[in-house]
């Protein structure tokens, strides 16, 4: 199967998924149905879900049912599907990959680790970071890390149980704005979000690899149609990007850090300016849209205290952030031409502390990650967690 029937028939579960759980309200109900059998022939066997939370926010309110997949996780912080539906969990300070299900036991799904990764220096915002699966995986089962060494952040590629082969290196590291998520886009090449390592010039250079969105093929070259002549560099200005999600239309969507006051969730086009540092947020000072035309700015915004969101995912017109600091799941609803329809709403919030990852599963759900243990949360005694999510409806809010 090609890499754009996997991603029209992904979309087209996602999108069925998104409409099926609009109809909860007006029908009464809905069933999303078992994910497919795993290889030994039995449907995973989930963790009964927690009772439906219902949290207000934009107007009405909204229903999440919450599993809880697996426990005792040692700072989770991206997660990446496999063919098979298990899923591989990158743990940031302990620098192991772990495999979650698809094998399920009596309390749910089965966690094994696969290997631990040589090289990584963990330390403040660093360590294995992001992990992304080929999508030729059943033919070349190449795996993509992201992970800091003593000297730089690098992208590699595996093959699980194997030796990272760096194809990307030099990336500028510090104690924290390490960036770090990858994802394989829908066409085909992989991206990469790094930080301004606490050089807020980086990210205006574009020279550097600091403060970017990047792009690149398999082997770590520029991809083709980047806008800068053979430069990995897709967009620039960024202070500590950290979460990505594309559309049904192919558009990408990013989660950023702002550092006192706005963090920010931007449309990402190839070649804009996001303004770092010259700007945080819209205009300085302001919720409202900045007006320099050197720079391209922020979908949505919030105060830091209630954001600082991480991953991203994108579920039919439902565009989901994890947050950090702000301890909650913001929900936006997508409008046809890229836009966000009235107000994002808070689901969640200080229910689950610290949440770092987000992530569509193959299933529809959408799955996300705690990050009580990463040195800035308040852990409980099975942190940290992975969450399985499911909607009551299919958007967020409307003002």
């Amino acid at each position: 199967m090609s890499l754009r029937t996997t991603y029209r028939h992904r979309a087209r579960a996602r999108a069925a998924v998104a409409l099926c759980a609009a109809a909860v309200l007006a029908a009464g109900g809905c069933s999303f149905g078992e994910p497919k059998p795993d290889p030994a022939g039995e449907p995973p066997r989930f963790p009964t879900p927690t009772a439906p939370a219902s949290t207000r926010g934009g107007g009405t309110d909204q229903e999440v049912a919450a599993t809880v997949l697996a426990t005792g996780l040692n700072v989770p912080w991206a997660i990446a599907f496999l063919p098979d539906g298990g899923a591989l969990v990158t743990e940031r300070d302990s620098a192991k990959i772990l495999k979650v299900g698809p094998e399920s036991g009596p309390d749910g799904l089965k966690v094994a680790t696969v290997q631990t990764v040589e090289g990584v220096a963990a330390g403040g915002e660093g360590g294995l970071l992001g992990i992304a699966v080929s999508p030729e995986y059943e033919k070349d089962k190449a795996v993509f890390v992201y992970y800091s060494t003593d000297r730089d952040n690098r992208i590699a590629r595996l093959t699980l149980g194997g030796q990272p082969t760096p194809i990307l290196t030099g990336i500028p590291r510090s104690g924290v704005h390490n960036g770090g998520r990858l994802a394989f886009g829908p066409d085909g090449f992989l991206y990469a979000t790094t930080g301004d390592a606490t050089q807020r010039g980086l990210a205006q250079d574009q020279k550097s690899l600091a403060g970017k969105i990047l792009r690149i093929t398999p082997a770590g070259k520029p991809a083709p149609g980047n806008p800068f002549a053979n430069s990995p560099v897709w967009s620039l200005g960024h202070r500590n990007v950290q979460g990505l999600a594309w559309d049904e239309n192919r558009r990408l969507y990013a989660t950023e850090f702002g550092q006192n006051t706005w963090d920010e969730i931007n449309r990402i086009e190839p070649g804009h300016n996001y303004g770092w540092p010259d700007v945080e947020g819209g205009a300085p000072g302001s919720d409202q849209p900045g007006t320099d035309a050197r720079f391209s700015y922020p979908l949505v915004q919030w105060h830091t205290d209630e954001a600082s969101c991480s991953g991203a995912a994108i579920i039919g017109r439902l565009l989901a952030a994890a947050c950090l600091k702000g301890e909650r799941l913001w929900l936006m609803e997508l409008t046809a031409d890229g836009g966000v329809l009235g107000q994002p709403r808070a689901v969640l919030t200080n229910r689950y502390g610290r949440l770092r990852a987000a992530v569509a599963a193959p299933d529809g759900s959408l799955w996300i990650s705690t990050s009580n243990k990463d040195g800035r949360g308040r852990p409980r005694a099975d942190d940290d967690r992975l969450i399985r999510l499911v909607f009551s409806d299919g958007g967020a809010g409307r003002s």
